[in-house]
């Protein structure tokens, strides 16, 4: 279509009124609609609420004894497992690689005597938080010894 037919195209369609009719009367529909007063509106109940705010308090209370109050010894347990599995899983990982370096045992074996001579204390002071954070590091050495004997050195940043 080129651009005067176009124009012309236009020109007749602006003329020609077009109203498009509905296929029944919708009027009466809409009166009805807007008439209608608004009183099937149900009350409100408020107990749904409360009920949910208790609720979210009582959680927040029980995190929050959980957080606070747990005792430091429940956090040297729950290291103890996290390390464990790692320590475990490396092991199962590196189980069919050659060590590069032989005797790499033996400063684990030292390490491991570490981390029970801090465990020893802190049963004396589960509080102690330098020793928590002496056994957190005494976990990451085993974790990078194992790391560092299986891994090549081209492999390494």
């Amino acid at each position: 279509m080129s651009k005067p037919e176009f124009d012309h195209f236009i020109e007749r369609s602006l003329a020609q009124p077009s109203e498009i009719q509905p296929e029944k009367d919708l009027w009466p529909g809409i009166e009805h609609a807007i008439g209608k007063p608004i009183t099937d509106q149900k009350p409100h109940n408020i107990w749904p609420k409360v009920s949910g705010v208790a609720a979210c308090f009582i959680v927040a209370l029980v995190t929050w004894q959980a957080v606070m109050v747990q005792p430091k010894h429940d956090a040297m347990a729950s290291m103890t497992h996290f390390f464990d599995q790692q320590k475990q899983t490396l092991l199962v990982q590196y189980e069919q690689q050659p060590a590069l370096v032989t005797g790499w045992q033996i400063q684990l074996q030292e390490l491991e005597n570490a981390e029970l001579a801090i465990k020893q204390a802190l049963e004396n002071d589960p509080q102690n938080a330098a020793l928590l954070k002496m056994l957190a590091q005494v976990y990451q050495q085993q974790l990078d010894l194992i790391n560092k004997v299986h891994t090549p050195r081209w492999q390494q940043i």
